[in-house]
């Protein structure tokens, strides 16, 4: 079975239709994390690379949807021709996708990135990394974006056309979005671009400018339970994950195959109230400081008599002062600069947890 065709989320598969309906060159998928902007870009990559559809220039621009479609030129039967609907999902293109292989896709994520989702790296980068001479990077590094600009200067090998694809696009250094700058501004006839990013404010302005933007849609909760218990998660569950996910339904999934339970979720305000550092002992620094920001928005909501977002009501001890919890949200953003390179991590969790409980004891 085709990666694609697997449990695809109704909102994605409706931006991909609307999309799809469109001719552009470079596309800038942006929102926050968990929405799918990944899952989005692979499904736009699949259906102009499919060997079942016609083979297109690159176009600038776009058309009216209702045209669109006509004017590209698409079969409009088979149940193996690609359609508004995506690839076809079982020809050699979509096929070549599903096992991290086609010719005319040129993926760019950071190395620990590609590693997790199964994409190969380069064999000098591969190289690098298995002789230990350094680790995976965490960024999309610049001679990954050089080896993507000769790419597209290739001639496609399938004969449609090919496709970049660059995910987290944040993860550009300025560096890196400079060396793809001018290909992106006149990009050879027949390569497309999709850009996925869950902090696009963090692109160049340069950048932006020369992509057509997407706003991710965010699903409505009734679509999202529904699709976190088609993955397998029991009602409860899904519904306890949603909303410490803040709404957003990969990220939801994510924290559910994380191994934690809704209940020790719940049970988190009270225990960091206390100064448990056991609550969060197995948790990456980075993790830890997302639930202490979650807990310090839905305290300071609830301090101006606004509703909680990631917590229920009866879970939340007492807020501090507004101040108190002021200073706790500051401090939280300067944390999280240097979550990823901690200079000790069992330090920085006693720390951590010790600046909650103080925060949450905070009195007038």
């Amino acid at each position: 079975m085709s990666e694609s065709s697997v449990a695809l989320a109704p909102w994605i598969a409706a931006q991909r239709t609307s999309l799809l309906a469109q001719r552009g060159h470079a596309w800038l998928l942006q929102g926050p994390s968990g929405l799918g902007q990944y899952a989005l870009g692979l499904e736009m990559v699949r259906a102009w690379l499919c060997d079942n559809a016609p083979t297109l220039p690159a176009a600038r621009g776009s058309l009216p949807p209702e045209g669109a479609l006509a004017a590209l030129g698409r079969p409009s039967g088979g149940s193996d021709a690609p359609t508004e609907q995506g690839a076809c999902g079982h020809c050699g293109s979509c096929h070549a996708i599903d096992v991290r292989t086609h010719a005319d896709l040129c993926v760019l994520m950071p190395e620990v990135q590609m590693m997790a989702l199964g994409w190969p790296l380069s064999e000098k980068a591969q190289a690098d990394i298995d002789d230990k001479k350094r680790k995976p990077s965490r960024e999309i590094r610049v001679e990954a974006m050089r080896d993507a600009v000769e790419f597209s200067q290739r001639t496609s090998a399938r004969g449609k056309g090919k496709a970049v694809l660059v995910y987290p696009a944040e993860q550009m250094n300025h560096v890196t979005a400079n060396a793809l700058l001018k290909t992106l501004e006149e990009p050879p006839g027949d390569v497309r671009f999709v850009l996925a990013s869950e902090a696009a404010h963090q692109l160049l302005p340069t950048i932006r400018s020369r992509c057509l933007g997407h706003t991710m849609v965010w699903p409505a909760e009734a679509d999202s339970l529904a699709w976190l218990q088609a993955k397998g998660l029991a009602r409860d569950a899904a519904a306890s994950f949603l909303r410490a996910a803040g709404g957003r339904p990969e990220d939801a999934l994510a924290l559910a195959q994380s191994g934690r339970s809704p209940q020790a979720w719940s049970a988190l305000p009270q225990a960091v109230a206390r100064g448990d550092v056991t609550a969060l002992g197995d948790w990456a620094p980075a993790q830890v400081i997302d639930a202490l920001q979650k807990l310090c928005h839905d305290l300071l909501a609830a301090s101006v008599g606004a509703a909680p977002r990631y917590f229920a009501p009866a879970d939340l001890p007492k807020a501090p002062p507004l101040g108190a919890l002021t200073r706790w949200s500051r401090a939280l953003s300067k944390a999280a600069r240097t979550a990823d390179h901690p200079f000790n991590g069992g330090l920085m969790l006693e720390a951590l947890v010790a600046q909650a409980r103080n925060t949450l004891h905070s009195r007038h």
